[in-house]
């Protein structure tokens, strides 16, 4: 059978072969019957098969790149060169896009008379269902590999066949009317292309920058941390990602002070195990606060505090509370949401009134950030 990531790289590629067998063959046919029918939306529908074909070449290129072993130069991995791979795929389809605009253009202002046959409209809706199962089973296969590259190939395909159906809807209009729409044909499927070519390049750069964390991975990590006994709380949860199915991540939890270096050692091991095993992510550091169980003072004023917090719009959480009695020091940690407008004036004010509560404390509070907030 092979490993998990042998097994992806094996679909991939076989589904992108495929897609480059069937386009080439469609690409060949249609460019014969657009020229010999004299149709610039059939040749511009060739042109597009043929950047279809590159595409799966480009995502063949890009999982192979992307299988290679870690080393001293990438010691993470070439996970990420997917996304480049699928970013390229954006930049032809756009380009193709582009480039059909200015043609489609060009017949409007000298336009050409269509020769539609009886022969060139069947392949042509053979095209169609063709390229719906196509576009149907590349993202199918693109989905269960946690390929984008394949599922842009697949949302592409899928656009060509309403392409190749509104060429068909042209040639029926010209035969009973007498009326030619395929310049403007041309030039509205030209858009078309471009505004997906705009969509999948915009997507694709969103997850090279860095997207937040999936909200239900991150509840489903944290459910796992603190399904261990001890750990009272998990928090500031980062996930870094390095390609599609490649994760390592930190958090924090929040264990009482009255466990031993040794069990927390230990049940810092237990998690990282855990979470490893259940959701394919390395915990590279899991740090850890103390709760104070054992001061009923401290305890009073944790629960004060946290009031204090809530009591503020857009505050989501409070964690890492320390009470120093004998140097005076007040440490907590607050997440504040992104939708505040102005973050830092939040954090002032939850300052300001925690200060007030506690004048002769020195407040040292940091303000967090929750990476899977919805």
């Amino acid at each position: 059978m092979g490993t998990p990531e042998e097994i992806r790289e094996k679909s991939i590629v076989r589904t992108s072969i495929i897609g480059i067998i069937t386009n080439v063959m469609l690409a060949a046919f249609k460019a014969v019957i657009g020229l010999m029918s004299n149709s610039v939306a059939i040749v511009m529908d060739a042109v597009n098969n043929i950047s279809d074909a590159a595409s799966s070449l480009i995502t063949i290129i890009g999982t192979k790149l992307a299988g290679r072993e870690p080393d001293k130069k990438h010691p993470f991995g070439y996970g990420r060169i997917e996304y480049l791979s699928a970013m390229i795929i954006s930049v032809i389809v756009l380009y193709a896009g582009i480039t059909s605009t200015v043609k489609s253009a060009e017949k409007i202002i000298d336009p050409d008379v269509p020769d539609y046959s009886a022969a060139s409209l069947v392949i042509i809706a053979v095209a169609v269902v063709v390229k719906i199962v196509l576009g149907r089973y590349q993202i199918s296969a693109g989905k269960k590999a946690n390929s984008a590259s394949l599922v842009n190939s697949g949302q592409d395909a899928a656009l060509d066949s309403v392409i190749s159906a509104a060429t068909l809807v042209a040639a029926a209009v010209y035969l009973l009317s007498g009326f030619s729409l395929e310049a403007w044909l041309g030039l509205v499927i030209a858009i078309v292309v471009v505004k997906a070519g705009f969509d999948m390049l915009r997507e694709t750069v969103s997850q090279i920058l860095g997207e937040r964390n999936d909200p239900e991975l991150a509840k489903s990590i944290k459910k796992t941390v603190t399904g261990f006994p001890g750990v009272l709380g998990a928090y500031d949860l980062v996930l870094n990602n390095y390609g599609p199915d490649s994760w390592n991540g930190t958090i924090h939890i929040e264990v009482s002070d009255t466990a031993t270096t040794e069990e927390t050692d230990g049940l810092i091991r237990s998690i990282q195990e855990a979470v490893y095993r259940e959701h394919k992510i390395i915990l590279t550091a899991v740090g850890v606060y103390f709760v104070n169980t054992k001061d009923a003072e401290i305890s009073e004023a944790r629960g004060k505090i946290a009031d204090i917090v809530f009591s503020h719009e857009h505050l989501l959480q409070m964690h890492g509370f320390h009470m120093d009695k004998e140097k005076k020091i007040l440490r907590f940690d607050v997440v504040i949401s992104l939708d505040a407008k102005d973050r830092k004036a939040v954090y002032a004010a939850v300052c300001e009134d925690v200060k007030k509560a506690y004048p002769d404390y020195r407040i040292d509070m940091v303000m967090d950030t929750d990476f899977a907030e919805g």
